[in-house]
Parts: structure tokens; C-alpha cells; sequence
């Protein structure tokens, strides 16, 4: 392993922090604490920080329960998540995970429609959300939490794919903030 061409990768990137491998409540919660101090070095906005801070742990909850969901073992439960800050001055906060490929393809449809709406039908998509019976047993696809991250974002929510084996895909979610 090459750590220093990692910090080279991470410097050129400007990432601020990063993580990779099976992800638990209480890690989410100390990498939280360390995002909210690090942003608090940086005199981040508090209104960014919060929706940076925000956008972070809706990402990380949501590939927690679906590993619990799918009852994936600690190899397959394994998140990537980076959070960087460009040139422009935008948080990017971005996470990844193993998925079963149709739910992949659900979640890569819905965050692409998301991406046509502007922030007014935004708004209403998250109240007509909020009115909605919610069925514990129905994986959302767009639900409130997704809704809520592209209402944070500055720019569209952007999402891919990657086919791995197994009918396996890894799914990557990015948020600008």
C-alpha cells in the first residue's frame, strides 16, 4: 500500500475525510463528530456544515439498514464514504455500497428523477412524501431521506451504477452542498 500517493490522490481531490469498510451506529456517530469538528476548523457556514452534516448521516444510515435488510455479512456491508471541498467552495459528500443490482437500478431511476425537478417541485414532492402512509415492509426508492438530500444539495443529486458479479452492483451517491 502506498499511503503517500493515497494523501497526493486525497490533497488533489481536496478530501477532507474518508472511509472505507463495514460501517456500525456508533462509527457513524464518531465519524459525524469528526466531520462536525472539521468543518468547524474550516468556519464552514453553519447552514452548510448542518445540511454537510446532515446529507452525511442520511447516506450512511440508509447503506446500514439496507445491509441489515439484506443480511449481508461485514465484507459485503462495507461503505465508502468521502466528503471534499471544491475549488468553487462546495461540499461534495459521497457514499457507496454494495447493492443487489434491481435495487440499484430503482435507486439510480429515482435520484435521475429527482435531478429534473427544481427547488420548488422539490418542496412538493417532500410534502406529498410526508402525507404518505409509510409501509415499513416497501423499500422507498425516493423517499423522504432522498428527497430531503437533493433538497440540501446545491446541484442535482448525482448517482451511478457499477456491475459487479452475482447480480451484485456497486451504487454510488453524490451530494453537493
Amino acid at each position: 500500500m502506498d499511503l503517500l500517493s493515497m494523501r497526493e490522490s486525497y490533497l488533489h481531490d481536496r478530501i477532507m475525510l474518508c472511509f472505507n469498510g463495514p460501517i456500525s451506529r456508533s462509527l457513524i456517530e464518531e465519524i459525524g463528530k469528526a466531520l462536525r469538528n472539521y468543518l468547524d476548523t474550516q468556519q464552514a457556514a453553519p447552514s452548510a456544515a448542518m445540511d454537510v452534516f446532515a446529507v452525511y448521516i442520511e447516506m450512511t444510515q440508509n447503506i446500514r439498514h439496507y445491509a441489515r435488510r439484506q443480511g449481508y455479512d461485514d465484507e459485503l456491508a462495507a461503505a465508502t464514504v468521502a466528503v471534499a471541498r471544491s475549488d468553487q467552495g462546495h461540499y461534495q459528500v459521497s457514499a457507496g455500497n454494495l447493492v443487489e443490482r434491481a435495487d440499484g437500478e430503482r435507486l439510480v431511476a429515482a435520484v435521475e428523477a429527482l435531478a429534473l425537478l427544481d427547488k420548488p417541485a422539490l418542496k412538493q414532492a417532500y410534502k406529498q412524501q410526508l402525507r404518505r402512509p409509510r409501509d415499513a415492509e416497501t423499500p422507498s426508492g425516493a423517499g423522504l431521506g432522498l428527497i430531503d438530500m437533493a433538497r440540501k444539495s446545491s446541484r442535482p443529486l448525482h448517482a451511478s451504477l457499477q456491475p459487479l458479479s452475482n447480480q451484485r452492483s456497486f451504487f454510488s451517491l453524490t451530494a453537493t452542498i
